[in-house]
């Protein structure tokens, strides 16, 4: 479950509803070119702006169409009443695992992100993967907070922030943890721009916003990954360098957003309110950059 290519698809909306039929389309994108696994509902997903119900219809819509690929869904919410019902409809929408980031609107402090965590293992029949993304949460796990919640039952992955473009220095990192927690705990990178630096440091998964609309372009990547040609995973990675400037300046969900009209995949808007598209300037760039890369299938 929690190795090779996990492709994090958006979830295309408006201020209606989800757009049922365009999200279909992506997960059967994937399915298709038999990505490792679907991770549905993650930040690409924009489940923190979803109803229970909405969150419950986009796993049971993923499950449905993913033709057996394994599906993981982000359970995040602000309280953890809240993310046990997330974790409920997950697992009885048929996912092989779930995604928790500790999100919150107070700082919180480590003995509450442990608490957390040990309440939903305690709830789980299913792997849980160990969300640490600071940008969004704007929290920051100590080396030893994760030691201590990889240990919890059913913790099965931990999607790690981008780590240094300097490969010693990378693979010290990704050598830490793996010191940290169990042997069966796999460690995966975030941040496509990082993905090669961190595949390069031992990272066991690549969970990809790139991936989760452009699935051949990503999965050449894993490949190399997977036998060990370090040079080719940053030969194809510098390759995809323009998109991850682009990423770098509006961040990952706008710049795919844009994508996934340009290649008719969703409709326009796709965004939940108050983020807005990328305006035409940026538009037009990512329009040339996809041509000109033949992204465009």
């Amino acid at each position: 479950m929690f190795t090779g290519l996990s492709a994090f698809p958006l979830t295309p909306m408006n201020e209606t509803a989800i757009d049922e039929a365009a999200f279909v389309r992506i997960i059967e994108r994937l399915a298709d070119a038999k990505v490792h696994s679907i991770g549905a509902l993650g930040s690409t997903g924009s489940y923190m702006y979803l109803t229970r119900e909405e969150r419950k219809r986009v796993a049971q819509l993923a499950v449905e169409n993913a033709n057996g690929v394994p599906v993981m869904v982000g359970i995040g919410a602000l309280r953890t009443r809240d993310v046990l019902h997330y974790a409920e409809d997950a697992q009885q929408s048929g996912v092989s695992a779930v995604l928790l980031a500790p999100v919150s609107y107070q700082p919180l402090t480590e003995r509450e992100v442990f608490s957390l965590y040990e309440t939903v293992a305690r709830s789980l029949t299913v792997p849980l993967c160990i969300y640490d993304n600071p940008r969004v949460t704007h929290f920051n796990f100590s080396d030893r907070l994760i030691g201590e919640i990889a240990q919890l039952p059913q913790v099965g992955g931990i999607k790690i922030p981008p780590v240094s473009s300097d490969p010693a220095e990378a693979r010290a990192r990704v050598d830490k943890l793996r010191s940290l927690v169990p042997s069966h705990v796999k460690i995966g990178i975030s941040g496509d721009f990082a993905a090669a630096a961190g595949l390069n440091a031992g990272c066991d998964t690549w969970y990809s916003v790139l991936g989760g609309l452009f699935p051949k372009t990503c999965l050449p990547i894993i490949h190399a990954a997977q036998t060990g040609d370090t040079a080719e995973i940053v030969r194809l990675s510098d390759r995809l360098e323009p998109v991850w400037d682009l990423f770098r300046q509006h961040g990952g969900l706008r710049v795919i957003a844009a994508a996934a009209e340009l290649l008719g995949c969703a409709p326009s808007p796709n965004l939940p309110q108050p983020i807005q598209p990328l305006d035409e300037a940026a538009r037009q760039q990512l329009d040339d950059i996809l041509q000109q890369l033949e992204l465009n299938a």
